[in-house]
This record gives C-alpha cells, structure tokens and sequence, in this order.
C-alpha cells in the first residue's frame, strides 16, 4: 500500500463521537427509485408498482426511459373507481399479471411493489403475492415488498426488494464447506471483476444477491458468510444472520484502501495466506492508487459538506478524506448504523461534524457558513444551491454509476473533481 493512502489512526472510541441528531423536515426520493437499478441487475425479473400516477410519473422520470424502450418495470395505476370500491382490486391485480405473463413469458419473477397510496388504502399485497405465485405455479414466482416513501429514504427500497428474496433463498442444509454471498446490487461489470480477485484468491464459491437471473438464487445456511457491498441493507443483514449466515465486518469497496480491506475481510475468513492475498490484489490496487493520483491533485485540500440522502455518505466521506485528501465538514446520513459502516466512520477526523437525520431549513444554514467547496446532496436542494453559487454532485448519481472495486476508484473520485473543473471552466 502507497503510505500516502494509509488514513490516519482513528482516536479510540471514534465509532461513539458525539452525532448531532436532527428530526425535522427532509428532502429525500422514495424507495421506487432502487426499480431502477435493480432490474437492470435482475434480468428476468419485472416490478410492477401499485400507486399512483405520480409515482409512475417519477419512475418513467428517474429512468429516463425512450419511448421505444420495453422495460421491466410498469405502474398500476390505483384508479377513483378502485378507491371508491367500485372494482376488485384482486381482479385487477390479477388480470393485469395475467396480461403481462401474456406478454413477457421471460418473465421469471414479479415484484409487486407497495407504494405510499397502495399502503394508505391497506391494500394487501403480500397476500396478492401468495395468490398469485400458486395461480403461475411453475411459471412465475411472484414476491413483495413496500417502496413506500413514507419516512423512508430511497436505498431503502433495494434493502426492502433484497429482504423479500432473503426470505424465498433455499436453505443450504448439509452443506460442509463455507460459501460466500456478496450482497448488494452492483453493476455486471464491478460483479465480474469481484469474481476475478476472488477466484485469485482461491475463493471459488462466490454468489451474490441479488443474481443477474432469478432462477439462480443462492442457497444460505450457517456456512454462509457475507459481505455487504451498500452499506443500506440492514434489514437484509440482519434476515440473512436469522438464517444462519455470518456477516464478514469490512469499509465498504470504495476506493484502493477501502477495497483491499473489504477483500482482506473475506481472505481472513477462508484462511487465505497473507502473501496469496498481497500478490491477488497486487495489480488492481496500484492501478486505482495511479487514477486516483490526478484527482488527488485537485481535490486534495478542497473541503465537502454531505446532505443526508443515500446513507452511502459515511463511506463516500471515508474514501474522500483518506485517498483524496478532502476535508469534510458535515456528513448526514438518513439513518447510522454505527455496526455497519463504524470501520469506515472510525477513519473520519475528529473534525467533521457527523449528523443524524435532517432539519432541512438549519442544515442548509450551516451549509452556507461553511462555504464548502463541494456540496453532495439530492436532486431538490441541487439546483437551488447551485443559484446560490455553490458547488454540488447529486447524490443519486452515485447509485446509477459503478463505484464500488479497484478499477472504479478513478470513476468514482473524477465524479468529484468534474463539478470543481467545470466550476473553474464557466468562471468569468
């Protein structure tokens, strides 16, 4: 390791520091937003939502989905009649899974997603979901979960989508040798490369959750151990720990530090010798220590204000302060769970303001006395602090793009140098 990547020594106790926790308006998207990504990952799956216009709006919206582009997603539509009792909503439901299978018999998997007007109403669709996985018995397994935006922040919708195949994982009973499941969505591209490392280190039963192909669900038993690859599934951990399996503690994959540990992590649970593990990593870590290195030059110094939104900020503040050099002033998260990123929090400077929560109105106030150089935050507090003449990257953009592995490293840090250089650019 480049000593200059090695982040300083975390005071004892750092994972108890003080956290400012806040409970007053937020601005965050709602958990349909995860669809998104995950059925790029789930390649035989289609989520279909139970709301609102408006939450088809912004589906269609957050995906940016052409007109002759045939998703595997779709909305159905909660109409005046079926709130008014004057149609059967299990008929519908029924009759448009009907026409789905009709028409995409690739189909393997049906999410039927609950959204805030579906769970205003009490409609019932885990009992929609049993229902309708025994009329499609043998063609479609039909699952559920709530991506509901009532006080929940958008991650929390692949956490909910995840804890749904969780429960429907085969249990791995007899099995003698420890297996490994990655969970976490991430890109064919960051899979493949996390396949290589690990087949180089000897690490030859790998699985991941989700699978790019829901007829390839990975069994779990009490020879499992896992590693989180988002550090926002807490539920799915702790589903995971109720089947036997054995969480695998590491920083997330972010960056070259950040990825060797969270690979050291899985090595010291197969017993991987320390010199096979150095040599295996060897060529990926100094290919992320050079991208990062011209980033570095830009970024270092440069002082970053994290708004609550992904609960990938406590990682992400970790891998701009350790490899990057940035200073960061406040980091927000929506929810801590100080078991689940506390390695990466443990790195953070006594100096950053760590905060729980929001109050949108104050954080945005000790946002503008602190004058940062970069804001991340979401969509809707974006654009208006860039009126203000701020600096931002939206925080959303870091779920769509591959972040996560060594050969990411530089994608993820000129993520943060683009902004400041366009900002220098368009300087007049």
């Amino acid at each position: 390791m480049n000593a200059s990547f090695k982040p300083a020594t975390a005071p004892a106790g750092c994972s108890s520091r003080e956290v400012l926790r806040e409970r007053g308006q937020h601005e965050v998207f709602c958990g349909l937003t995860g669809i998104i990504w995950l059925h790029r990952k789930i390649q035989d799956a289609f989520f279909l939502v139970v709301g609102s216009r408006t939450c088809s709006h912004l589906i269609q919206s957050a995906a940016g989905v052409m007109i002759f582009a045939e998703p595997r997603f779709a909305t159905a539509i909660i109409e005046d009649r079926d709130l008014a009792g004057l149609a059967d909503l299990d008929d519908e439901l029924d009759r448009i899974v009907g026409q789905l299978l009709a028409r995409r018999p690739d189909i393997r998997m049906i999410f039927l997603v609950g959204s805030c007007p579906s769970e205003v109403i009490k409609l019932d669709l885990s009992r929609a979901a049993v229902r309708l996985s025994q009329q499609h018995a043998g063609q479609v397994r039909v699952l559920n979960y709530s991506g509901s935006g009532i006080e929940t922040t958008f991650t929390q919708g692949e956490d909910a989508c995840l804890s749904a195949l969780v429960n429907a994982l085969p249990a791995a009973d007899g099995k003698a040798t420890r297996s490994l499941m990655i969970v976490g969505a991430l890109s064919d591209v960051v899979e493949d490369q996390f396949r290589r490392i690990f087949a180089a280190l000897g690490i030859t039963d790998v699985a991941f959750l989700p699978p790019r192909r829901s007829t390839e669900l990975p069994s779990v038993g009490i020879e499992t151990v896992f590693l989180l690859a988002q550090p926002f599934l807490t539920q799915t951990a702790r589903l995971l720990e109720g089947r036997g399996a054995r969480q695998l503690m590491a920083p997330f994959p972010l960056g070259a530090w950040g990825t060797s540990e969270w690979f050291r992590a899985a090595a010291k649970a197969f017993n991987v010798p320390t010199a096979k593990f150095d040599q295996a990593i060897a060529a990926a870590a100094a290919r992320a220590r050079a991208a990062l290195d011209p980033h570095r030059f830009r970024l270092s110094g440069k002082t970053v204000f994290l708004f609550p939104d992904s609960q990938l900020e406590i990682p992400l503040a970790r891998f701009l302060c350790s490899e990057l050099g940035m200073v960061p002033i406040e980091v927000g998260t929506p929810y801590l769970n100080r078991r689940q990123v506390g390695l990466d929090l443990d790195q953070l400077p006594e100096t950053a303001q760590i905060s729980e929560g929001q109050d949108v109105e104050r954080q945005l106030e000790r946002c503008r006395r602190a004058k940062p150089d970069i804001v991340v935050c979401g969509l809707g507090l974006a654009n208006p602090l860039e009126a203000e003449g701020f600096t931002t990257k939206w925080s959303i953009e870091l779920l769509f793009t591959p972040i996560q592995g060594f050969d990411q490293a530089g994608d993820l840090a000129e993520l943060f140098s683009r902004p400041l250089v366009r900002r220098t650019m368009l300087r007049v």
